[in-house]
């Protein structure tokens, strides 16, 4: 599926940005280790949280956590170069959201590498239950503007 022209409206694209790959991404069989994707899909969706102004951890009494995550590994990754990481959000529930992710090299954009999802939930830490989503995320998350990291 590529989430820029997703046959589900119920997710619509939000944020897009470039990592390197590092050459520590890698394991012993000289690609990204797939435990990796799951941490470029976890920089994608905090660096949204940065670039949207959505403030949350345990400072502040509540915020996200990941409920359920998968990703389906479509092809190798291998340094060096840079992956590029587009997020999509589906519609916001009373606590939760889901997210959806793909993966592409920067200088292989027609390629999709990998694409993933994820469930946040968004909880009060001291109580362990979830909570509503504050006001401005669900803003966020109901009308969303596309951003591209710089």
């Amino acid at each position: 599926m590529d989430l820029k022209e997703a046959p589900n409206s119920d997710y619509r694209p939000v944020f897009e940005m470039s990592m390197p790959i590092r050459w520590g991404d890698m394991d012993a069989f000289g690609h990204v280790n797939n435990t990796v994707y799951f941490r470029y899909m976890e920089q994608v969706r905090i660096s949204w949280f940065e670039a949207v102004g959505i403030i949350g951890g345990a400072e502040h009494g509540q915020g996200p956590v990941i409920v359920n995550a998968s990703m389906e590994f479509l092809r190798q990754l291998h340094y060096p170069g840079d992956v590029v990481g587009l997020m999509s959000v589906g519609k916001p529930g009373r606590s939760s959201f889901d997210t959806g992710f793909e993966l592409r090299r920067a200088d292989d954009p027609g390629t999709l590498y990998a694409r993933g999802t994820a469930r946040c939930v968004w909880i009060d830490y001291a109580a362990g239950r979830s909570v509503p989503l504050p006001e401005p995320l669900r803003s966020q998350l109901e009308n969303p503007p596309f951003e591209r990291a710089r």
